[in-house]
């Protein structure tokens, strides 16, 4: 498959795809969970089933909680409910959950979380913290390990096109996740980020794969007098069908759970089912064409 050769319909793919991800977080933003915003996350099982009209007009209007959402678990009609709330004190929880019990009969409380937006603010800081060290970390790392190989292409160039893959990689999904939440609601929680570091690690695994195939056919290959665009097509190519099937074996197992597992982590499966997908196409599309690039301007 002549990738290098086409290369600026795949990179133009890529710059598409990141272009639109931008433009949806600069214009919507992201929908933050408790996590990182702060208030109070509630999980009730009713003993019977009322409607989530009832439900929300109850907690905005009867029990003065503006700027709450309502949400149903599972198929409608299970009786079972998320209540996001601003932060709630015992006392006022005690009140709605007796305002509750009055209206709509008896039920089980299943969970009952409450975060202060200081605290949700000081893990918004440290999850930015921690992603940008991981794509650090990881540049560095690739450089390092790569530093025996400093032709055609220095070793240090290596880590630099691993960086912008990984944010590449980040960017995609969060874009998604941000028209998500103007479209649907769905927010950006710890679990998103979880979600985030899972795939950059993922995706920095098939990206060194592709990188050490180029690597060992620089050591065997005379660069100086073969073409290093046909070097790098011969590599991708060589591990190409690697990359896809174990891709792809990891994207049939989200499928099932995605379908089969717990409904409140659906969304976190999703988001690393399309960074693994986003990743695996970095790392054959994106970075090897990128090292050619690179070279070309040198």
């Amino acid at each position: 498959m002549q990738i290098i050769k086409n290369k600026w319909w795949f990179l133009g793919v890529s710059g598409l795809l990141v272009a639109a991800s931008i433009g949806a977080i600069a214009i919507h933003g992201f929908k933050f969970g408790i996590d990182f915003s702060g208030g109070t996350l509630w999980q009730i099982d009713f003993e019977k089933n009322p409607t989530r009209d009832d439900l929300v007009s109850l907690v905005s209007t009867d029990t003065d909680l503006s700027g709450s959402t309502v949400t149903e678990e599972g198929e409608s009609g299970s009786g079972v409910f998320f209540f996001r709330t601003p932060e709630l004190t015992e006392a006022k929880h005690q009140e709605v959950a007796n305002a509750l019990r009055a209206q709509f009969g008896g039920f089980e409380e299943l969970g009952f979380q409450t975060i202060g937006s200081s605290i949700g603010a000081e893990l918004r800081s440290k999850a930015i913290t921690a992603f940008l060290l991981v794509l650090i970390g990881i540049s560095l790392y690739i450089a390092f390990a790569f530093r025996k190989v400093s032709r055609p292409v220095a070793s240090w160039k290596y880590g630099i096109i691993t960086l912008l893959t990984l944010f590449h990689d980040a960017l995609i999904p969060a874009g998604i996740f941000a028209i998500l939440g103007a479209l649907k609601g769905v927010e950006v929680d710890t679990n998103f980020i979880v979600a985030i570091l899972v795939v950059m690690g993922f995706s920095v695994h098939d990206t060194i794969v592709v990188f050490d195939r180029i690597r060992e056919n620089i050591r065997i290959s005379d660069v100086g007098r073969s073409d290093f665009d046909e070097l790098v097509n011969r590599s991708v190519n060589q591990t190409m069908a690697r990359s896809i099937n174990t891709s792809l074996t990891l994207v049939l197992v989200l499928i099932a759970l995605y379908f089969f597992g717990a409904p409140n982590l659906q969304y976190f499966i999703f988001a690393i089912g399309i960074g693994t997908i986003v990743g695996t196409y970095s790392s054959i599309f994106v970075a090897s064409p990128l090292l050619t690039l690179w070279r070309k301007k040198e």
